[in-house]
């Protein structure tokens, strides 16, 4: 079983190590992990219809696949749950496989290990096949040849599971983020990484069995002034592969967050701590002009009315990405579209800030599922503008939309070009390449011209989104 370290002891095996040797796993079947099943189909996806039924299965040679019958007027095909095809492994071994390699492993040595945790595992070269199969969607194939001469997998991510009322699992990828901040737009950013090495060894655990929960905030912010972007982007795609082996609803953060710090080029961290204490708000409040609290009252989950604002908020983000010069704290959120987590977001954005040293106008917080990718920035969300001025949006199709001065939530839908298929994950290299560099870099003038550390401007310009 993988280890679970309580009181933030670190784990240099990313959870992901064999659990027992080759020979063992043969003679012993209680120490081989069981694989996991594929996700039951949601709709068929020919017709997109939901009416369909099962059609008995189909025994491949190290999985049985379920087979399901539409039965809708005009379709009547047969289909799996799975998009992927002409596959003898199930999706749970294809995506532990690459996980494991992309932590500096041999093809050989992931073999062994996969053998050794499941008790079956591919030939090495077909172990390369499915790597230069989904390189375009996992992009740190990028990055790994120069990953791996910095640190062996062991200690390529940092893993420690803390005991904050409930267990977290920290997840750290030093390896990428040193790599992520020698790009010139990102070296700003370095104080991340100092506030990330030292969550192991430094973090107040105390707090998070005292203070209050930032997710249990019912207070909301004046939406005057703030837009939000509906987008799709690599994140989707992720997500969407991901889910495709995940029967258990529960098990979704967790094996998403496992995939992602492995995989992608962007993720440093996962289930990252973080916290505020009340005198951090007041000062934000006195010398920044944000707006954050009603006269330093609050209303929390439960509560019938406002109350004194806390002596220590805390909270755990998702996942901390590094790209196009700014850090992005995402939330991942089932059914996206319905959800609305801007005070939470906002929340851990000015944790970050008082923690890492960074700007508030250095973050961009979204939250996301399969189809849909949400994001604002949380500096239009604490400092309005004075005057009367108004910021446009402008799109490509020339289309321009005003966003509101008053306290009403607008979300800007996406253009019809960027709408697309969920299931599309076989993408070209270059199409990779061109989505990945545009997950932010369109909303980089947002918000622009900051005076100084943690002050930001009156005047924010009109918005382009390329």
């Amino acid at each position: 079983m993988d280890e679970w370290f309580k009181g933030g002891r670190p784990s240099a095996d990313f959870d992901l190590m064999p659990v027992a040797p080759s020979s063992e796993a043969s003679q012993n079947e209680d120490v081989v992990e069981k694989i996991r099943e594929s996700r039951a189909a949601d709709l068929c996806p020919y017709c997109l219809s939901t009416n369909f039924v099962k059609r008995g299965t189909r025994k491949n040679k190290n999985q049985i696949v379920q087979l399901y019958l539409c039965r809708n007027f005009g379709c009547g095909r047969t289909f799996t749950a799975q998009d992927i095809k002409g596959k003898h492994f199930p999706l749970h071994i294809i995506i532990e496989s690459m996980s494991y390699y992309n932590l500096g492993l041999t093809l050989e040595d992931t073999c062994k290990i996969i053998k050794s945790k499941f008790g079956v595992a591919p030939e090495p070269a077909t172990l390369s096949d499915w790597i230069n199969e989904y390189k375009s969607l996992c992009r740190y194939e990028r990055l790994r040849p120069y990953a791996i001469k910095m640190f062996g997998p062991k200690d390529t991510v940092e893993v420690v599971t803390m005991a904050h009322r409930q267990l977290y699992r920290f997840r750290y990828h030093r390896p990428k983020t040193i790599l992520m901040l020698e790009e010139f737009k990102n070296r700003v950013l370095t104080p991340l990484k100092t506030y990330l090495d030292n969550v192991s060894s430094e973090t107040p655990h105390q707090f998070f069995q005292d203070g209050e929960r930032m997710s249990e905030i019912r207070s909301k912010f004046d939406k005057a002034d703030m837009i939000v972007r509906s987008k799709f982007n690599y994140a989707n795609r992720l997500t969407a592969f991901v889910l495709q082996s995940i029967p258990d609803n529960k098990q979704r953060h967790e094996e998403l967050q496992r995939f992602m710090i492995a995989n992608d080029s962007c993720t440093v961290a996962t289930e990252v701590p973080v916290y505020i204490r009340r005198e951090d708000i007041e000062h934000m409040e006195n010398e920044l002009n944000f707006q954050i609290t009603t006269d330093g009252m609050i209303e929390m989950k439960g509560d019938q009315q406002p109350r004194k604002l806390p002596r220590l908020l805390t909270g755990h983000i998702d996942i901390v990405q590094i790209r196009n010069g700014q850090v992005h704290l995402l939330d991942y959120k089932p059914n996206a579209s319905k959800e609305k987590p801007i005070e939470q977001l906002t929340w851990y954005a000015l944790a970050m800030s008082r923690l890492t040293g960074l700007r508030i106008y250095n973050f961009v917080c979204g939250w996301f599922d399969e189809k849909d990718y949400y994001q604002f920035y949380p500096l239009h969300v604490v400092k309005k503008l004075s005057g009367k001025k108004k910021r446009r949006v402008y799109y490509r199709s020339g289309e321009v939309v005003v966003v509101p001065r008053e306290n009403e939530l607008t979300i800007i839908p996406r253009p019809d070009a960027e709408v697309l298929q969920v299931a599309d994950v076989e993408l070209s290299s270059e199409a990779g390449r061109e989505d990945e560099g545009d997950i932010a870099q369109s909303d980089g003038n947002v918000g622009s011209g900051t005076l100084g550390a943690g002050t930001p401007s009156t005047e924010m310009p009109d918005t382009v989104l390329k």
